[in-house]
């Protein structure tokens, strides 16, 4: 088990061959690694091991009833770890490998840890896309339990340098596959039965999801003090500053977070500036965004101001990541 206190010296591995076997090690014994997804880099540790799995919990400072996403590096291999049923297969064969992860009863033969599950009788499960992400899990062998690599509450990573910040000498090693693609995490299904249920709208459109399983997901559940799913606790992916949503004008020591070509009023005196997409790509902004929030933050300032986003398509993922960052702490 990884012991923040410790102070272990964090490795940066390179994204080779021997990168790559060093992880998996490291995984394997039950150390911590931090590895990059299409969406943003996750603390991995091996989930079949409940006491590496509270490594993860130390090292983020995480309330222990949040579940955990175990990844795994193939849609035979997830269905090795949970049930799928007919939506939740359709849902498999579309999006994986791909930024979308699925709540499904476990399976008998289970092997994901009672810890990783929070005590659920079901599992959330992911194949990530990114080249260096399947390698990583082919040769680890088992499912990699890998919320986003950061503190508890706090901005996710979408580079190494971002982990580091929040997990140096925290976490045994980085494996650094330079910054990700999607930016936001994975949208969050539960298949458990009845009407499948969007618990995280993130890296795949809701609307997408429900062409491919031809009827409306339902919404998503109020914020509960015992989530069935990650991120889904009212404060969180948190800058230290203040978040202002909608901002229509920008007050005096604010930083501005822009979209598109429109300028809040008074933008010319904000403390600092950043757009997330001037052509307004939503799928730009997605993956901008906790990148954003990082240098915004780093200028020391108490608030802020954060332009109006459209709800459509990733901008539901966007939005929601800004309400949990703007939500009182």
């Amino acid at each position: 088990m990884n012991d923040p206190g410790s102070m272990v010296q964090t490795e940066r591995l390179s994204p080779d061959a021997a990168g790559i076997a060093r992880a998996a090690s490291i995984l394997r014994r039950g150390g911590l690694v931090a590895f990059p997804t299409e969406t943003v880099y996750g603390l991995g540790a091996d989930a079949t091991s409940a006491e590496a799995v509270t490594g993860i919990y130390a090292a983020k400072d995480r309330p222990r009833f949040n579940p955990l996403i175990s990844h795994v590096d193939s849609v035979k291999a997830a269905q090795r770890q949970g049930v799928f049923d007919d939506v939740a297969s359709r849902l498999a064969r579309a999006f994986w490998p791909g930024p979308l992860t699925l709540v499904v009863p476990v399976a008998p033969g289970c092997t994901v840890c009672d810890l990783a599950r929070a005590g659920l009788d079901s599992v959330g499960l992911r194949v990530p896309s990114h080249p260096l992400a399947r390698k990583l899990l082919a040769a680890v062998g088992r499912p990699v339990a890998a919320p986003s690599a950061n503190r508890s509450g706090r901005v996710s990573p979408t580079r190494a340098e971002h982990v580091l910040v929040d997990l140096d000498h925290r976490i045994e090693a980085v494996l650094d596959g330079g910054a990700t693609e999607v930016g936001i995490e994975s949208t969050i299904v539960a298949c458990l039965g009845g009407t499948p249920r969007l618990l995280r709208p993130g890296g795949v459109p809701r609307e997408a999801i429900e062409a491919v399983i031809e009827g409306r997901l339902d919404l998503p559940p109020a914020v509960s003090s015992a989530p069935v799913a990650p991120g889904m606790l009212a404060s969180h992916y948190a800058p230290r500053a203040q978040v202002r949503l909608n901002a229509t004008t920008i007050r005096p020591g604010e930083a501005a977070l822009l979209f598109g070509r429109m300028r809040p009023a008074n933008a010319d005196q904000a403390h600092a500036t950043l757009n997330l997409s001037e052509n307004g790509d939503l799928r730009e902004a997605a993956a901008r965004l906790f990148s954003a929030l990082r240098s915004l933050d780093a200028a020391d300032i108490g608030t802020i101001a954060v332009s109006p986003i459209p709800d459509a398509g990733l901008g539901e993922a966007i939005n929601d990541r800004l309400r949990r960052a703007a939500a009182e702490r």
